[in-house]
């Protein structure tokens, strides 16, 4: 684990836990105004990955999504917002789904604007990342179309959690 001593160390540790879900094709929402552009369009499907600095996040969340974005068949938006770091975007996320309790990390799949599936951090915590890829690649097998891997296998594999997770999807 990186030594943390200036707000510069931490600043670059928080930017590879968001290139770990912008590295497999998911978009950053900053602003609860880039979240209204995204979530008022009720069209497709979406993935709104709500990211986090906890270690369930970094062992099984974002490796898990990073897998089951290899899938052949994935949303058709790929998005991350980053709780505790992005806090109004985080909060306007979550007026998106007034009926569930905030949960970060977490990873909620949209559908012509409606909430199909919503993974809470229990359902993440101690669990590994592969078990966290099938829940996900099974609700993505129900409700998306879109052709995937998110990004090439060759991409996907210079992913730091690539090395040690392995990938048996796509």
């Amino acid at each position: 684990m990186q030594e943390i001593r200036t707000f510069a160390d931490m600043e670059k540790i928080l930017q590879q836990m968001r290139d770990e879900l912008t590295g497999v094709g998911c978009k950053e929402l900053r602003t609860p105004e880039d979240v209204d552009a995204v979530l008022n369009d009720n069209s497709g499907t979406k993935l709104v990955v709500i990211n986090s600095v906890c270690g369930c996040a970094a062992g099984n969340a974002r490796p898990g999504v990073g897998l089951a974005l290899q899938n052949k068949t994935i949303p058709d938006q790929l998005y991350t917002v980053f709780a505790g770091q992005d806090k109004p975007a985080t909060e306007r996320v979550r007026e998106f789904i007034p009926e569930q309790p905030p949960s970060s990390p977490s990873v909620c799949l949209f559908k012509d604007g409606k909430l199909v599936y919503m993974m809470h951090r229990y359902m993440v915590e101690g669990r590994d990342a592969m078990q966290v890829a099938a829940d996900l690649i099974g609700q993505f097998n129900q409700h998306c179309t879109t052709n995937g891997p998110s990004v090439s296998k060759e991409q996907f594999q210079k992913m730091p959690y690539a090395q040690y997770c392995g990938s048996q999807f796509g």
